[in-house]
């Protein structure tokens, strides 16, 4: 590890996500001034949001990784918040909320100790069986099915799900003797969002035939088949470096990660669908809201770490 306590694999990484980040904004200029005529405002935009999101995460993985699990905790405090200003609750469960809220924290504590057995049942057994009873205790009953159900959908989406992030700056650095936990969770985030930007590309190029027409429109078959070939490519490549897989098991993480990428991506989208809103918030500029940016990984997250924890840990 360096003194910055982040490991050589990787510090070269970041390095090459801020080469790519420098080489978008030199596209960016270059299509002003070569079409003025056009608007790239959100394109500018998004490339500036993320600027600041990789900056941020740079820093706190640089540091302790106490930093790094604060960071994604307060990163699923912003989802599950988004999450509760989108669904429509009942009046009676606002009380409610304070405990779901108190589910943060703790989660993220579990990751931060390490403790598997607790982390790995405390929103889906404890969470699930608590919150229920404080609204019978409540006494309402209209309603009580919908709510409870959207509302521990809400805490495994977004906290319980985007927790394993952390859990893996957790897990012993002997197991991956690469790049330890910043490497897998380097790992994860590059290629869950290479995936969505590979099978953005593909299908804007290629697509021609709709997936799932009512849910997203304009994802494609191609652009599916592309992103999830092209992420499985880049896992392979990447793995040695970044992670304890062997080259068979690091094709399998890629194509695991491109696959439950879209299904991330499409489940968010059929909750904004069925609340006919189109960006769940205004937070990050160019991108929408929180759970806009997260929904790939609401998936890839939990899968891609149980994947790493059965194999390795």
């Amino acid at each position: 590890m360096t003194a910055f306590d982040i490991s050589i694999n990787a510090a070269i990484a970041l390095l090459g996500v801020f080469a790519l980040l420098i080489l978008a904004s030199g596209v960016a200029f270059g299509l002003g001034k070569r079409h003025p005529d056009r608007d790239y405002t959100e394109l500018r935009q998004r490339i500036r949001t993320w600027w600041v999101i990789v900056i941020l995460f740079a820093l706190a993985i640089a540091l302790p990784p106490i930093f790094a699990i604060c960071l994604l905790g307060f990163v699923s405090f912003l989802a599950f918040k988004e999450y509760i200003t989108l669904i429509p609750t009942r009046r009676a469960d606002h009380r409610v909320l304070f405990w779901a809220y108190l589910t943060i924290p703790a989660q993220y504590y579990w990751a931060a100790d390490g403790w598997y057995g607790m982390f790995i049942i405390f929103i889906p057994v404890y969470a699930f069986l608590l919150l229920p009873a404080r609204m019978v205790l409540i006494g309402e009953t209209e309603g009580f099915i919908r709510a409870a159900g959207t509302l521990h959908w809400g805490l495994m989406t977004t906290v319980f799900s985007l927790s394993h992030m952390a859990y893996l700056l957790a897990l012993p650095a002997s197991g991956n003797p690469a790049a330890g936990g910043d490497g897998l969770l380097l790992y994860l985030l590059l290629l869950t969002q290479l995936n969505d930007v590979a099978q953005y590309v593909w299908g804007k190029t290629f697509g021609r035939h709709k997936v799932v027409p009512k849910v997203s429109p304009k994802k494609t078959v191609e652009g599916l088949a592309g992103g999830i070939l092209t992420t499985a490519l880049v896992g392979f490549l990447a793995g040695p470096y970044l992670t304890p897989l062997t080259p068979i098991e690091a094709v399998i993480a890629g194509l695991l990660i491109g696959c439950a990428g879209f299904i991330g991506d499409i489940s968010v989208s059929a909750v904004k669908r069925d609340l006919g809103i189109k960006d769940s918030g205004n937070i990050l500029p160019g991108h929408g809201g929180i759970l806009d940016r997260v929904d790939s990984l609401t998936f890839t997250a939990p899968l891609f770490f149980h994947f790493v924890y059965y194999l390795h840990y």
